[in-house]
């Protein structure tokens, strides 16, 4: 069974490694290779990473719809299968036309919801109690080709979205195999997607100021969907304090909010329209993460100084 597999961040490892292991990988496409660090070395790919020492052939287009070569070179590949896992490239209908059984797409979400790049954090930012992976058709659309497995994930109430990458990289490879396995069997029948959907857009720092206006619930859900990154944060006494971890508290109060209440080694008690939120690890500049807890071991937090 040929196969080329097309991806490029660490989510997309494992899956290759599946692959490697199942199956005969003749080509891997990734992104190209990108400056990293203070010095700005080009440095490979995750994917590019695993392929290398693989001995895997690895080919690194700008934009394959516009490399006539390397469109070539897939043809005389003649993959059964090519398989992507956020490559970070649409593929053209020529592309699409070359491998036997189709282009097959993992997605970190329960399609047809959450199409676009940051599915895994807009699904905890909208507060979303299950997500999980999806294998589709691919069509020339952005994450709207048929579907044809899914595998769910509970979502509790202190996951971060690097949490829920984690689990879901990690089950994605599992879901493609299956997926690989039963399309070669005959045992799959595509279902199309419905048009209800919601476009989970890239990140950026401009969506991380927290909005005290906004529900506890709903600070506390944008909390963790920025949480690796880009981090949500606010503004105390002038200074930056990006916020890690924190908790809804079903609890009254008559204070303007953003307003501190009440700060203990538990956490910083924050006025929300909805709702206190318990802020437990923060982050001020040229600082380290540091619980509360730790924070006031060597600082002042004052109660009533209004946040944002």
């Amino acid at each position: 069974m040929k196969i080329v597999f097309m991806g490029t961040p660490d989510f997309a490892v494992p899956s290759l490694e599946m692959l490697i292991d199942n199956y005969d990988v003749k080509a891997v496409f990734t992104q190209p290779d990108k400056p990293k660090g203070r010095g700005k070395k080009l440095a490979f790919s995750d994917i590019k990473e695993v392929a290398v020492k693989k001995g895997i052939p690895v080919y690194q287009p700008i934009k394959l719809k516009d490399d006539k070569e390397m469109i070539e070179e897939l043809k005389k590949i003649a993959p059964d299968f090519i398989i992507v896992v956020a490559f970070g490239q649409l593929l053209t209908k020529e592309v699409l036309d070359i491998p036997k059984y189709g282009c097959i797409n993992l997605h970190g979400s329960l399609l047809p919801m959450y199409r676009g790049a940051a599915p895994i954090n807009w699904a905890i930012i909208k507060g979303e109690k299950i997500s999980g992976n999806t294998t589709m058709l691919m069509d020339k659309g952005l994450d709207t080709g048929d579907m044809l497995l899914k595998d769910k994930v509970e979502i509790t109430e202190e996951m971060t979205a690097g949490e829920l990458y984690d689990i879901l990289k990690e089950r994605g490879s599992a879901l493609l195999k299956e997926t690989i396995d039963k399309i070669i069997n005959g045992q799959i029948k595509p279902e199309k997607q419905s048009d209800e959907t919601f476009y989970a857009k890239m990140l950026d720092k401009k969506i991380a100021v927290i909005n005290w206006h906004e529900t506890a619930e709903n600070i506390h859900n944008l909390i963790r969907g920025l949480n690796p990154w880009p981090i949500a944060y606010t503004s105390y006494d002038g200074k930056q304090m990006k916020i890690y971890e924190s908790k809804v508290l079903e609890e009254k109060h008559n204070k303007e909010e953003g307003t501190i209440l009440d700060v203990s080694k538990e956490g910083i008690r924050v006025a929300c329209k909805e709702g206190i939120l318990l802020v437990k690890k923060v982050q001020f500049p040229n600082g380290k993460p540091l619980t509360i807890e730790q924070y006031i071991n060597g600082h002042k937090i004052e109660v009533n100084t209004i946040l944002g």
